[in-house]
């Protein structure tokens, strides 16, 4: 298989390697190392700038076993569908599939009642939560950012696998969808994060008094999401 270097190198490993694999190598990387990605579900090997073809080659078969058991440690990808329960903003939600309805998604009692094309119940259903998403994250963002006195331009609700959420100098913060289906701690806690760069640009301790002055229960928030963030990955994004 070939595996493309982020320079846009291409090493030509031996089709024996049939698990994703991406490359990156950088001036400062010392030495050759390996981490699995489970929200982008590959391996990512990372190599010193001059790493020849024939040792990143022997390193990877090497590791060609951890690697393939911590790939199949990721639970597959799932798309919404009748019946399934979910989390949506702290409440169990379930979905209902009502075939003869013209109507968009709409919530009751604890039920998504979602019609339309079978096929389309994912899509939909996501849709749903990502319309939700935006009014629910810019009502709790500006709570917060009023606590500060500060403006926030814009909240965008995004499929991102890199982070959960981020401030632009323009005062616009994006948000990923699947936080969502979160527990509520987890969304104060992001919330709160993503608002305290309004004043703090970085990761300092003023930062992260602020995030606990503004959410007391931070702390749980962000554990939960460095433990359990990954599962929220287990539904389909585009």
């Amino acid at each position: 298989m070939k595996i493309t270097l982020l320079t846009g190198k291409i090493y030509e490993l031996s089709s024996a390697f049939d698990f994703p694999l991406t490359v990156s190598t950088s001036l400062t990387t010392r030495r050759m190392s390996l981490r699995i990605d489970t929200k982008k579900r590959q391996a990512v090997l990372n190599l010193p700038r001059l790493c020849s073809y024939k040792k990143a080659h022997a390193f990877v078969l090497e590791h060609q076993d951890w690697i393939e058991t911590q790939l199949a440690k990721i639970p597959p990808e799932k798309e919404f569908a009748d019946g399934d329960t979910f989390t949506l903003f702290g409440s169990p939600v379930t979905i209902s599939y009502l075939p003869q309805s013209l109507r968009a998604p709409y919530l009751d009692n604890g039920i998504l009642y979602v019609g339309g094309d079978q096929t389309f119940i994912h899509r939909r259903v996501k849709d749903y939560i990502k319309k939700e998403a935006k009014k629910d994250f810019l009502r709790r963002s500006r709570l917060y950012a009023d606590k500060l006195g500060c403006h926030i331009s814009g909240v965008t609700i995004k499929d991102t696998t890199s982070r959960w959420g981020s401030c632009s100098t323009l005062n616009n913060i994006n948000y990923n969808w699947r936080i969502a289906l979160a527990p509520e701690s987890v969304i104060e806690y992001l919330m709160a994060h993503e608002v305290s760069h309004l004043l703090h640009r970085d990761h300092s301790p003023a930062f992260w008094h602020c995030v606990k002055s503004l959410y007391p229960g931070a702390a749980m928030g962000k554990a939960w999401l460095k433990a359990n963030g990954n599962t929220l990955y287990k539904w389909k994004g585009v």
